[in-house]
């Protein structure tokens, strides 16, 4: 049973700021810079490591997200235990099944915590590769970028499904959008088609050849929730949730101007245990399953009732 939610957020509170305006104008600006000078640094030398067999630049995307969120004065706690490791063929070689990471999405912020958290690749949406910064980290990253359209399923689940065979690990936000973080949306069921294959229909022999898994080696489901509970020090109730949301038509540059006026944040990543999609008889069955997981864990982090120990 999933907890009742705290209501929807008001929209986003443009009045509440953090206090001291010229203060966190220069903290914003100094941090900004800071970001501006690292970005380039960090992502040339990942450039370099692409051309580098291993997991090498598996760990080093970790590493860049992980100083974007120092740099922003984003602690993270992480509650459970990852599913996987770092992966890579050798990983696979082994017997090391791959892992998708299914996550509630509040906020662009969640791509940086979850990129330090978990060791993987994210699914997006092709315009967040023109982003600034963000989108110039997830080319490098080897961030999938997807369109939906139909004309371009077939080619864009045969990349992740390739990608799952040979090493990564994939981080999807099946809710399909980000929303004001109150609530988690409902889970699509087509984000779990590279899980759970869908049968082959009469003529299969006609149609285009599709990659599979070798037998035993579909990915893992691992439900994620992420709920941003701390801001300088105190709680996140309904009202502060705002400062971390972007969803709907926001602007990206505002939203991070103001993000990063406040002197301290602090993300939960709560993770949940793996689900096998053999055990489910459809992935609607699976991917109720997975949002079932995700939303209890962010209604307990939302209420700050959570009381298992972190495990780093």
């Amino acid at each position: 049973m999933v907890l009742p939610d705290d209501g929807p957020a008001d929209g986003p509170d443009v009045g509440f700021a953090p206090r001291g305006r010229f203060p966190a104008r220069l903290r914003a600006t100094a941090r900004l810079v800071a970001i501006a000078v690292w970005v380039p640094l960090s992502v040339g030398f990942e450039a370099l490591l692409l051309l580098v067999p291993g997991t090498a630049k598996i760990r080093w995307t970790r590493v860049i997200w992980g100083m974007l969120c120092r740099l922003l004065s984003l602690d993270i706690r992480v509650i459970g235990t990852r599913a996987g490791t770092v992966g890579g063929a050798r990983a696979r070689a082994r017997g090391e099944r791959p892992v998708i990471y299914v996550s509630n999405h509040a906020s662009w912020l969640d791509v940086p915590v979850l990129g330090t958290v978990l060791p993987s690749v994210f699914v997006a949406k092709g315009d967040i590769g023109n982003w600034p910064i963000m989108g110039t980290v997830s080319r490098i990253g080897r961030t999938i970028f997807v369109s939906r359209q139909r004309s371009t399923t077939g080619r864009e689940r045969d990349e992740m499904v390739g990608r799952l065979i040979n090493g990564d690990n994939l981080v999807l936000f099946p809710e399909g959008t980000s929303s004001d973080g109150a609530r988690v949306l409902p889970f699509m069921s087509a984000f779990f088609a590279i899980a759970k294959m869908p049968a082959l229909r009469k003529g299969a022999d006609t149609q285009p050849p599709m990659l599979t898994y070798a037998p035993g080696m579909a990915p893992l489901i691992q439900p994620v929730s992420l709920v941003y509970d701390r801001l300088d020090g105190l709680n996140v109730n309904r009202h502060r949730r705002a400062v971390f949301s972007w969803y709907g038509d926001m602007d990206l540059a505002p939203h991070v101007w103001q993000l990063a006026q406040w002197r301290s944040m602090r993300a939960t990543v709560m993770l949940h245990p793996a689900l096998d999609p053999d055990d489910f008889p459809s992935r609607k069955a699976l991917a109720q399953a997975a949002w079932n997981a995700v939303a209890e864990g962010a209604a307990l982090l939302r209420r700050n009732a959570d009381a298992e120990t972190p495990v780093k």
